[in-house]
């Protein structure tokens, strides 16, 4: 039977773009910083990469990217004179694996020099309990007697896509502990790494060159016998609220983890993990293949979590390096957000947060970005300002090696509808208010008001329209009236006024300061007039199709299969002004079929099945987060075996890593939390059926036909549930601590759902 909490593999690849998609699949991340899964030994030509959270810097007019740190995990191992390395070694075996309870990446390496047998083992864990904190258990064994030089420490040659960001670096040694900290180049902050060690090997020496702060432990291993010692590195930034410096909290850091020893460290860790795994777990009985590939895409949104209190958010290719910039998209609202709203909210209300602290950005853009845009116009590509870090030219011409014009930046206004969305969906799940008092309300507001301003008003036609826009389809630019994205601003405008009203009842005095604050108070009959008066593109009368935008018909009909055997380079764009989609009606990802996904209930069964079949087969899916789109749709109109064929392809596309790397000459290598969180979403609300509103839950079952069960745990209103549904009945456990009743309707039963209370509903 495999083992349906571990990946691994038993092979060592000596090529670049291998070893670079491992360090994606091996990774590890706690929130506070991402280390991918590379080798001890291993250095910046191998993409070390330890990437920080929520620090940015930009070099000259390069790309801003995230900030990776100095690596305070380096080891590497001499024998007999003779450099140990998995790249210039004879390997005798390896394995590596990736332990998904909690998230310990290990390493077991035999190497063959000189006629003898080295064997390593390492296991490293970014700190659960401590965010600050990585640990390493490191061992080794020898067949034959041999002399054996340890050199570890702190490697500062730093893999950057776009640096080097960290200027100044200066190593020390301090109280036991080795230190490197720098700063960086943009906005001066310091970042400090310390590493201590337990070791009782020999003599240790300091050395520092070619860029590593080292320890050099020199003795004679006997033969057969094991060596082990302990690594703890703790990185800080200016970022951190610490009392003393970042250097002398580091080094506090890692001299407490000493003496509290790597057992200690590894079962906090351990706990904080266990409880992770009870709120968020999903078991799929009789499917071990979906099993895993859902598993490893969840332990992929928990490892990425935002630390509590940062107002942080997630990046569009988490922790797993620069890619992306680093960027926080539409991504985390619509394919994140949902999974820890209803499993983890304490981390769902951190990327609400993120938003709100981003606020000031969205207001810039707004007045910059266009004539007379007025609110919040949040960043395609958001960073820890919230200013846009999206360029005009930003996918590069593999034929010309130009830069192409883009409008993902100045057209893709959605965005700020999709986080308004997400804001009220907070309020509505979970009853808590708290965050609309804190500065939610107000980005709604400003959401609407940016709408309004970009609105375009048709006298003739008594209506609002949204124009000059991209869709999630970005293969057609500067396009009107976009289905998604005007349902999206409708939405917006009804959620405006909602919060409007209730904050009217609940807290006026509040809402009197909050439209004082912002001057809005003229402007909110507006957003009533447009909820009602804007337009959406709404389903022909013979077909059941929704046109995309307008003209979409008049493009020209192809398969996808045609258009890609047009391609010269392979990694050509297909969208941009000269891109061989754009004058097709092949789409890049789900758009009408989003929407519908998105706002499943304004739509029949009917609709669905008409929109899905139309766009199916005119669909590239060259996002990551198509797939799951139409899996869920799919699920929604009895389609369970496409439902099923999206799902594995969205749960498979990081456990895999089959991706594509390059878009132009853009390097996307990097991991997918959004096709994780779309593949959480497709299993709960898909095949389960779970939909919540603002006054119960109601399940629909559509178990795939492999599966003997789904079990899954959701919060709601404050309240926990664990759920089982198997091919008859639903089962739904009621936590024993929770403090209110609550409606569940399975297939149509009305069932009262009171704390401590189990119910077994059959529903077939």
């Amino acid at each position: 039977m495999s083992n349906l909490w571990q990946v691994h593999t038993d092979k060592f690849i000596n090529e670049k773009e291998s070893i670079m998609r491992n360090g994606n699949v091996y990774q590890i991340a706690n929130g506070y910083m991402g280390y991918r899964g590379t080798l001890d030994e291993f250095r910046p030509d191998e993409l070390v990469g330890v990437t920080l959270s929520g620090i940015y810097d930009q070099v000259g007019e390069a790309w801003r990217e995230p900030v990776n740190a100095p690596n305070g995990g380096f080891t590497k191992v001499t024998l007999d004179g003779m450099e140990i390395s998995a790249l210039s070694t004879k390997i005798t075996e390896h394995r590596q694996s990736l332990n998904l309870e909690n998230a310990v990446f290990e390493r077991e390496t035999g190497f063959e020099s000189r006629g003898k047998i080295l064997k390593i083992k390492s296991a490293r864990f970014l700190s659960a309990d401590l965010p600050h904190l990585g640990v390493i258990k490191y061992s080794f064994t020898v067949d034959k007697a041999a002399t054996v030089k340890i050199s570890t420490g702190i490697d500062y040659n730093i893999w950057d896509l776009n640096g080097p960001h960290l200027l100044k670096l200066t190593p020390k040694q301090k109280d036991g502990a080795l230190l490197v900290h720098g700063v960086t180049g943009e906005t001066s902050k310091r970042v400090a790494v310390a590493e201590a060690i337990d070791v009782h090997l020999g003599t240790e020496v300091h050395e520092d060159k070619d860029k590593k702060n080292l320890r050099v432990i020199h003795f004679d291993a006997e033969a057969g016998k094991t060596y082990t010692f302990y690594k703890y590195f703790a990185v800080f930034t200016d970022n951190d609220p610490v009392k003393t410096s970042v250097s002398e909290a580091a080094i506090k850091t890692v001299r407490e983890a000493k003496a509290c020893g790597y057992d200690e460290c590894l079962s906090r860790h351990n706990a904080q993990w266990a409880k992770k795994w009870e709120y968020c777990d999903v078991k799929i009985g009789g499917d071990d293949d979906a099993q895993l590939a859902l598993r490893y895409s969840i332990f992929q949104l928990l490892i990425v979590a935002p630390v509590s209190g940062s107002a942080n958010s997630i990046p569009a290719r988490a922790l797993s390096g620069q890619v992306y910039k680093g960027a926080i998209f539409w991504d985390t609202e619509m394919f994140m957000f949902p999974f820890f709203l209803y499993t983890y909210p304490e981390k769902a209300v951190e990327l609400m947060r993120y938003r709100i602290k981003t606020l000031n950005g969205a207001r810039r853009k707004a007045k910059t970005e266009g004539v007379g845009y007025r609110g919040a116009f949040y960043a395609w590509e958001s960073q820890e300002s919230g200013d846009d870090a999206c360029t005009y030219f930003n996918i590069g011409d593999p034929f010309t090696k130009r830069e192409l014009r883009t409008h993902f930046r100045d057209k893709q206004v959605h965005i700020s509808g999709d986080i308004a969305i997400a804001m009220w969906e907070y309020f509505k799940t979970t009853d808590d208010d708290s965050l609309l008092l804190e500065g939610g309300a107000e980005v709604i507001l400003e959401c609407a008001r940016f709408f309004y301003s970009y609105a375009y008003f048709k006298k003739d036609k008594n209506r609002y329209e949204i124009l000059d826009v991209v869709g999630p389809d970005e293969y057609h630019e500067r396009v009107n009236n976009n289905a998604f994205t005007s349902m999206v601003a409708k939405a917006t405008f009804e959620i405006a006024n909602a919060a409007v009203k209730y904050l009217k009842y609940k807290h006026p005095d509040k809402l009197k300061a909050l439209v004082n604050k912002i001057d809005i108070a003229g402007e909110l009959p507006s957003f009533v007039e447009a909820a009602d008066l804007l337009y959406v593109p709404q389903p022909d009368e013979k077909t059941g199709v929704i046109e995309q935008f307008d003209a979409y018909y008049k493009l020209q009909e192809t398969t996808v299969e045609a258009l890609k055997a047009r391609m010269v380079h392979p990694n050509e764009y297909l969208g941009a002004g000269q891109g061989l989609a754009v004058p097709t009606k092949v789409i890049k990802q789900a758009d009408v079929v989003m929407m519908l996904n998105l706002f499943k209930d304004r739509y029949s069964a009917e609709i669905k099945k008409a929109n899905w079949e139309y766009y199916e087969p005119r669909t590239e899916h060259g996002s990551s987060l198509s797939a799951c789109a139409y899996a869920m749709v799919a699920a929604d109109i009895g389609k369970l075996d496409w439902a099923y064929t999206y799902f594995l392809k969205t749960a498979k596309i990081d456990i895999e890593a089959k991706y594509k790397v390059y878009v132009g000459t853009i390097f996307m290598g990097g991991s997918h939390p959004a096709a994780n969180g779309g593949a959480w979403m497709t299993a709960v609300f898909g095949f389960g059926g779970v939909k919540a509103d603002g006054e119960q839950v109601a399940i629909n079952p559509r178990l795939y036909k492999k599966w003997k069960y789904l079990q899954f745990a959701m919060v709601y209103k404050g309240d926990r549930f664990k759920i089982k549904i198997t091919k008859h009945d639903v089962a739904i456990i009621t936590d024993i601590s929770n403090k209110h009743n609550h409606t569940f309707i399975v297939s149509g039963k009305s069932v009262n759902c009171e704390p401590g209370k189990h119910s077994l509903i059959r529903y077939r």
